[in-house]
């Protein structure tokens, strides 16, 4: 196998990890030998293999997509203030919710999130999935003004109001991904 750094510490477990880049970051015990490390890494190369090959595709896919210009990504904000304030009023009358603010954001690793105060912000890039993707969003972060947390009460009223919430979540933990890169690059 290519690109395996080892990094031995004061540490009891192993921890592997495939870097976007495709290297692999194997965290060790200080005591662990060569051989030990080269027996773990052989019985783990099925799902090394594996995930190379995800992040092989995933750099293809990066590569076919054309990041947004500036003019679009205000394009796309101005289309979530039109339409992402009218769903949340929808869902939020159906859940039995106030809020405070809608802010619309062009952010790297957030979809949305709601503040204790009840303000809540979007990705703009929300306007490039699909419009069940962006239901699932608003009412996650909606049903955070019931309940701070992810509890099994919290998920309970997602799944009342929106049952079919884990396909779209699915959907945008495969694909977000590429939705990111097209407004952060």
């Amino acid at each position: 196998m290519k690109n395996i750094k080892i990094i031995k510490s004061k540490r009891k477990t192993i921890s592997l990890q495939i870097k976007p880049n495709g290297g692999i970051e194997l965290r060790v015990p200080i005591q662990m030998n060569a051989v030990q490390i080269q027996e773990f890494l052989n019985k783990k190369s099925g799902w090394i293999e594996k995930h190379l090959q995800a992040v092989e595709e995933y750099q293809h896919q990066i590569s076919q997509v054309k990041p947004l210009t500036a003019e679009e990504i205000e394009a796309l904000a101005n289309q979530a203030l039109k339409i992402i304030p009218a769903r949340v009023a929808y869902f939020a009358e159906i859940i039995g919710v106030t809020y405070g603010g809608i802010t619309i954001r062009n952010q790297k690793n957030r979809w949305g999130s709601c503040s204790s105060k009840g303000n809540l912000n979007f990705n703009c890039a929300l306007m490039l999935a699909p419009s069940e993707v962006l239901d699932s969003v608003i009412v996650h972060e909606l049903c955070h003004r019931k309940h701070m947390n992810h509890s099994k009460e919290f998920y309970n009223e997602v799944y009342r109001v929106f049952p079919e919430y884990d396909k779209w979540n699915n959907w945008l933990k495969e694909n977000g991904a590429l939705l990111i890169y097209k407004i952060t690059n």
